[in-house]
């Protein structure tokens, strides 16, 4: 199965006799993510639970200011910010005056603002719909190397996002943000290596840069180069690493992860079989919403006494009370 445009049979390689004996239910075994889903309910990629995401800035994301009034413009930029912070985003007002102050920014050549606007512009909130204004704001703040424009770009390209879907434009801007350094940027490049999308498929050369923002903390980066482990492509067949990686990325919030890793440690696959760990990972997949978990509670709870299903189920609520991963999307800045 990969989480992204199409979902492919799990039912394969190291996994199929464990599937078959343990619980034959596909569902529960998640493989490749992917940044971003399309979302069919919105003519654009942009969905309105992102408008928030705009007063929010992204640690480890390097700014490149204009060489001239780059501290006005982050003043105005900041005060576009702080309307929307005070503000409820859904409303018109707030996103109509968002953008004056974002426009003006970004005219003065700060690419955090023209990210901004390419955003809004995309959306049609505050404005029309314009994907050739979203385009040019994304190509200028691209042009100064900022690492969220080239990302952007690549998910315009990817899903279609205004434009024709391109492949190959999509890798072009993943290949600049991989190479600047951006984990996100690395994530997706691999995925379009590993997928065969805008170059020859390459599941080794989709390993080293899974691996580059996995060693960024990326925990979708994690997850992909675990599943590559576990399926020996473009990697040795290990599960144990495989293990590794799918509990860093659950450490690190991955949904999908926590459930592999409870999967793993209730099948003793890559590590040995803990069924209170398990039932606590599995748990704490279910607390974040994934009903996949479900069945597989069921048949550890006959596994476990009422003591250390006590103790699993707490761990996991304290683990639910810290904060949750968020998948990188369209940026605000």
């Amino acid at each position: 199965m990969k989480v992204t445009f199409a979902m492919e049979s799990i039912l394969r390689r190291a996994f199929v006799l464990w599937c078959l004996t343990f619980t034959a239910q596909a569902s529960l075994l998640p493989a490749r993510a992917q940044t971003r889903q399309p979302d069919s309910a919105a003519p654009s990629c942009v969905s309105p639970e992102m408008a928030r995401l705009i007063v929010q800035e992204r640690d480890g994301v390097r700014v490149n200011s204009p060489s001239q009034g780059g501290n006005e413009a982050a003043a105005v930029r900041d005060n576009a910010r702080g309307i929307i912070a005070t503000k409820a985003p859904e409303t018109g007002e707030t996103m109509t005056e968002a953008h004056k102050w974002f426009l003006k920014a970004a005219r003065k050549g700060y690419a955090p603002a023209q990210v901004n606007l390419a955003v809004l512009s995309l959306a049609g909130w505050g404005t029309r719909p314009n994907a050739g204004e979203a385009l040019y704001w994304l190509h200028a703040a691209a042009e100064q190397g900022y690492a969220p424009a080239l990302f952007d770009l690549g998910i315009v390209y990817l899903e279609g996002c205004g434009v024709r879907r391109d492949y190959p434009e999509a890798f072009r801007f993943f290949e600049k943000g991989a190479l600047s350094g951006d984990p996100a940027g690395q994530m997706n490049f691999g995925y379009l290596y590993d997928q065969g999308l805008g170059v020859a498929q390459n599941r080794p050369e989709a390993a080293k840069w899974y691996r580059r923002a996995a060693d960024s903390g990326e925990p979708r980066a994690q997850f992909n180069l675990a599943d590559l482990y576990l399926r020996g492509e473009g990697v040795p067949h290990d599960e144990s690493a495989a293990f590794a990686w799918f509990q860093k990325a659950a450490l690190g919030g991955h949904v999908e992860a926590r459930i592999m890793v409870g999967s793993m440690y209730a099948a003793g696959r890559g590590t040995p079989a803990d069924p209170a760990a398990a039932y606590m990972w599995l748990s704490l997949a279910a607390l974040q919403g994934d009903s996949r978990a479900n069945t597989k509670l069921e048949m550890l709870r006959s596994q476990m006494t009422a003591e250390q299903l006590e103790e699993a189920s707490g761990r996991a609520r304290s683990l639910a009370q810290s904060p949750k991963w968020q998948p990188r999307q369209s940026l605000f800045h």
